[in-house]
């Protein structure tokens, strides 16, 4: 089955809202790929590392908001 990894790194970038903290750190919980689009999509700075978290960059922070706002305010 084929997947839209555009759909799927957005509902995850949204996601990443749940574990915000420190300001612009999140909890790193996800499929290492969809994680390293993000990177290069320049949305999260790099995943890797020994840290269970990750920060997301300036637009980042503004298209994860916006992503969760669209896809689960009521």
């Amino acid at each position: 089955m084929a997947y839209d990894t555009d759909k799927i790194d957005n509902a995850v970038l949204a996601l990443l809202q749940l574990g915000l903290h420190d300001g612009n750190r999140t909890w790193k919980t996800y499929d290492w790929e969809v994680m390293n689009r993000l990177c290069e999509k320049g949305l999260i700075l790099n995943p890797l590392g020994k840290a269970k978290s990750v920060q997301l960059t300036e637009r980042g922070i503004v298209e994860s908001r916006r992503l969760f706002a669209d896809l689960f305010e009521i």
